[in-house]
C-alpha cells in the first residue's frame, strides 16, 4: 500500500489533562487511488492528516508514505517530505494577495526538484487565462483551483485535502471535485481528503469513517461515481 497507518496514538497535553485524538489507527491507500475520510468535527480528522502529511508527530504507530517511514524522519526530514512529496489543499485558500495568479503558482514551483510546466497545470485547472489576476479579482471556486494549481505544480505523490469544498457552494463543490477526479486521472496522484459531506465518498476508491479518534469502519467502492453526477 501506498499510503500504511499501524496502530497509531495521538494526544496533546500530559496527565490528567492529555486529550486523546487518536487511538491506535490503521489506515491503507493504494498508489494512484482517491480516498476520503469522513466523521465528524473533532472526531480526528484533521489531526490524522496532519500526520500523514508529515506536519504533526505520532506518539507512537508507524505512518509510512511510498515506502518511507514518516515517523522515523526528524524535523529537516519532515521538511523535505513535506517539500518533495506532498501537496495540500485546505478549506480557506491561503493566496498570497499581493501575487498575480501566476506567481502565486510558480513561488511553489521554486521549492520542488521536478515541478510540472505552470502553463500545463493553470490550463488543467481552468486558469490560464487568469494567470495575471490577483486573488482578490476571483470568485472562491476560481481561487480554490489556483489553491490546487499550487499543490499540484510541485507533482507531488500524495494530494491531502482537508474539506476543500468546505467553503464553496454545490455547483462550485461539484466543479471542484470533478477537477480532483481529473487530477487524479491525469497524473496519477494519490488524493486523500477529509470532509463532512458523505455524499463525496461515492468518488472515493475507499471510504474512512472516523468516530472518536477510531476508524470504525473502511469501505471500498466497487464503483467510482463521475463526480459530475454528485448530488447532496
Amino acid at each position: 500500500m501506498f499510503v500504511h497507518l499501524h496502530r497509531v496514538k495521538k494526544s496533546y497535553g500530559t496527565g490528567e489533562t492529555a486529550a486523546v485524538v487518536l487511538k491506535g489507527v490503521d489506515l491503507e491507500l493504494g498508489k494512484g487511488e482517491v480516498g476520503v475520510i469522513l466523521g465528524p468535527s473533532g472526531s480526528g480528522k484533521s489531526t490524522l492528516l496532519n500526520l500523514i502529511g508529515g506536519i504533526d508527530h505520532a506518539d507512537s504507530g508507524t505512518v509510512t508514505v511510498g515506502g518511507s517511514d514518516v515517523t522515523g524522519l526528524n524535523d529537516n526530514g519532515l521538511v523535505e517530505y513535506r517539500r518533495e512529496h506532498v501537496g495540500f489543499i485546505f478549506q480557506f485558500y491561503n493566496l498570497i494577495p499581493n501575487l498575480t495568479v501566476g506567481e502565486n503558482v510558480e513561488v511553489v514551483s521554486h521549492i520542488s526538484k521536478a515541478p510540472l510546466p505552470i502553463d500545463q497545470v493553470l490550463e488543467a485547472v481552468g486558469m490560464l487565462d487568469k494567470k495575471s489576476r490577483f486573488p482578490r479579482e476571483l470568485s472562491g471556486g476560481e481561487q480554490q483551483r489556483v489553491a490546487i494549481a499550487r499543490a499540484v505544480v510541485k507533482n507531488p505523490q500524495l494530494l491531502l485535502c482537508d474539506e476543500p469544498t468546505g467553503a464553496l457552494d454545490f455547483n462550485t463543490s461539484r466543479d471542484i471535485l470533478k477537477l480532483l477526479q481529473s487530477i487524479n486521472g491525469d497524473y496519477g496522484t494519490t488524493i486523500l481528503m477529509i470532509t463532512h459531506n458523505t455524499a463525496i465518498s461515492a468518488m472515493a476508491h475507499r471510504v474512512y469513517k472516523v468516530r472518536d479518534g477510531e476508524i470504525v469502519e473502511t469501505l471500498a467502492n466497487a464503483s467510482i461515481l463521475p463526480a459530475e453526477r454528485m448530488e447532496w
